[in-house]
């Protein structure tokens, strides 16, 4: 299944970046650019969305993997501030 393969590119990606391996993070990021390419049309399109923006934390966390870089900064849909101040 295209997805599993994608999963397994991002976390390739992630161990590579994580351990300064260059020719690993290349290596992952080219098998990720072609899954794109030959699997976008049966994709869902959040995943796509990710993919294309290269947001990969994004994407493997949306995949349902695990990730040190992948944690966000900031929670889902804001800075976390208390609503806005006048």
């Amino acid at each position: 299944m295209a997805t599993e393969q994608i999963k397994a590119a991002l976390q390739s990606f992630d161990s590579a970046v994580k351990n300064a391996d260059g020719a690993g993070i290349s290596t992952a990021l080219i098998r990720l650019e072609s899954l794109l390419t030959a699997h976008r049309a049966e994709l869902h399109p959040q995943l796509v969305h990710f993919l294309e923006g290269r947001s990969y934390a994004k994407a493997l966390l949306w995949l349902g993997g695990e990730s040190g870089f992948a944690k966000p900064a900031s929670p889902p849909g804001g800075c976390g501030g208390g609503g806005h101040r006048h």
